[in-house]
C-alpha cells in the first residue's frame, strides 16, 4: 500500500478515527488507519480517504488488518463492498 500524505484532509480525519494519536502517527502505518477509517469513520471521512487510495489499497487493508480494530458489522460490510466473498474471519491477536 501507498504510504500517506500528512494533507489537512487526512489529519482531520485521523483526528476522528484515531483520536488518541498525534495525525503524524496515525498516518505513519497507512493499513492500520485505514482499518480504523474503515470502522470509526463516517462516510464522509472515508470520501476522504478514497481520494487517497484505491480499492485495491483497500483490499489491502482489510487483508491485513491489526486484529482488535475492526468489529463484526464493518468487517462485514467492507468485506462485501470490496468483493471478498465469503467473508473471512476476522484478524485475531496471537499470544505465545
Amino acid at each position: 500500500m501507498k504510504s500517506l500524505s500528512l494533507t489537512d484532509e487526512l489529519k482531520k480525519v485521523s483526528k476522528r478515527v484515531i483520536w488518541f494519536e498525534k495525525p503524524e502517527k496515525a498516518l505513519s502505518d497507512a493499513i492500520r488507519f485505514v482499518a480504523y477509517a474503515m470502522t470509526h469513520g463516517t462516510h464522509e471521512d472515508m470520501k476522504v480517504v478514497r481520494r487517497y487510495l484505491s480499492d485495491d489499497d483497500l483490499k489491502e487493508a482489510l487483508a491485513n488488518a491489526p486484529a482488535g480494530i475492526f468489529d463484526g458489522r464493518s468487517w462485514a460490510y467492507w468485506n462485501l463492498k470490496m468483493g471478498t466473498y465469503p467473508t473471512p474471519p476476522m484478524p485475531v491477536r496471537q499470544f505465545d
